[in-house]
């Protein structure tokens, strides 16, 4: 390869990551639009029940390791469920927490009489921890949360309203909001779960399939659970695997934004570093587990957001390389073509669309969080921010699936759930 074919790569790589963001921010935009004007904008607001045709039978379900700390509080919540008593449970599965998990579990059992508790003496990871609850659980509907979740009153009305609109529709997945915005992660989380996440699921919404549930929050049919197999407790999200599982096998997976859910998130960079690699290994294995299936006749449903996954993992090897090809005109004075800033034509087109998204998504979210718009300098620099964190843990996850995939249980860790 010449000198100048090779500056020709680095050019053209270049360009790939700045076209690519940018490409995929206004396909969020249209979408999140789309979704909006056709879906949304008719519903009631979160504050308001939905008018169900009829009221199925719920379950509850709250895995927890180690979630001492969050636990009373998420339990008490629950007190305030828009849903009619005797068809609302809770099932709380301790998955051998070595706090004081167990104990306050037992404590809370004696003060609120829909809550049962199940202790597992072993760590068998959260895939086991639902089954062991679906196996207890006496609803047809399934609502699942994390030990640390603050589900709104109707929440629980919202998820159940899309199954029962729609008896193809084997999982809802809720509309997580950062509870713990203090530091500065915690602020540009919140720019994070409104200016990407909230268009991304809106976005797949309208074509159809989603990538993940939000496995903080969602709801699941019984029966579509039952036809699938439930939960592989060898994947290390089982929110990922769940999601292709059920779509793979003929059910839809829908999005219901009135059902907000506050969560506690990561503030220190080890803890977002873990979990941002934890979500990619995990995309990763469920990518490589089914990806030969879904060109299938039964599988080519999936194609789109398996065409997404590749081209975001095509995009992120792009950074890595633009990097390499940065240091060694750094270290060795190459000339490769690189520029070392943003080239001129990208800043002001990628400013200008990171605004817009930006804008775009906070009045998609006012609805549910009226006081958005004050994060919004915050918003309109975390889509940067997001892309580098991005591309890096992508390609790390993908080895570590690729190399170190799991042949054993994916058990749990202690989870990072802020500094308080």
């Amino acid at each position: 390869m010449t000198i100048d074919q090779l500056q020709l790569f680095f050019r053209s790589v270049q360009e790939l990551v700045f076209l690519y963001p940018f490409t995929m921010s206004w396909i969020w935009i249209a979408g999140a639009l789309m979704f909006y004007l056709f879906r949304e904008r008719g519903q009631a607001d979160p504050d308001e029940m939905p008018d169900l045709k009829h009221t199925p039978m719920v379950t509850l379900l709250i895995p927890c390791h180690n979630e001492g700390k969050q636990i009373e509080e998420t339990i008490a919540s629950l007190v305030h469920t828009n849903y009619p008593v005797e068809k609302f449970e809770v099932i709380a599965v301790n998955d051998g927490s070595s706090d004081d998990t167990a104990e306050k579990l037992n404590n809370l059992v004696e003060q609120y009489a829909f809550l049962r508790v199940v202790h597992l003496a072993e760590n068998k990871g959260k895939a086991l921890a639902l089954r062991t609850g679906c196996l207890m659980a006496k609803g047809e509907v399934l609502v699942c949360i994390d030990g640390d979740a603050i589900l709104e009153p109707n929440a629980v009305a919202w998820l159940v309203d899309r199954l029962v609109i729609h008896p193809k529709v084997g999982a809802v997945t809720g509309n997580p909001r950062i509870r713990n915005r203090t530091t500065l992660l915690g602020k540009l989380q919140v720019g994070e779960f409104s200016v990407i996440i909230g268009l991304i699921k809106r976005t797949q919404s309208v074509y159809g399939r989603l990538f993940t549930i939000s496995g903080v929050v969602a709801a699941f049919r019984k029966e579509a659970l039952h036809d699938i197999g439930y939960w592989s407790p060898e994947m290390l999200t089982d929110d990922i695997d769940i999601t292709w599982k059920l779509q793979q096998s003929g059910w839809f997976v829908r999005y219901a934004p009135n059902a907000v859910c506050w969560i506690l998130m990561p503030e220190t960079l080890k803890g977002l570093w873990r979990q941002r690699v934890r979500w990619a290994q995990g995309a990763g294995e469920t990518a490589l587990k089914y990806g030969l299936r879904l060109f299938s006749k039964d599988g080519q449903r999936m194609l789109p957001i398996l065409f997404e996954y590749l081209f975001s993992m095509i995009w992120a090897h792009a950074i890595l390389i633009t990097g390499c090809g940065i240091l060694i005109e750094a270290l060795y004075s190459f000339d490769l073509g690189l520029v070392w800033t943003v080239p001129s034509h990208w800043s002001v087109l990628m400013g200008v669309t990171f605004f817009l998204q930006s804008l775009v998504a906070m009045n998609l979210e006012r609805r549910y969080e009226p006081d958005i718009f004050k994060y919004f300098l915050w918003m309109i620099w975390y889509p940067m921010i997001y892309w580098l964190i991005m591309a890096v843990t992508s390609c790390l996850g993908l080895y570590r699936a690729i190399f170190f995939g799991r042949k054993k249980l994916a058990t749990w860790v202690s989870p990072d759930r802020g500094l308080s």
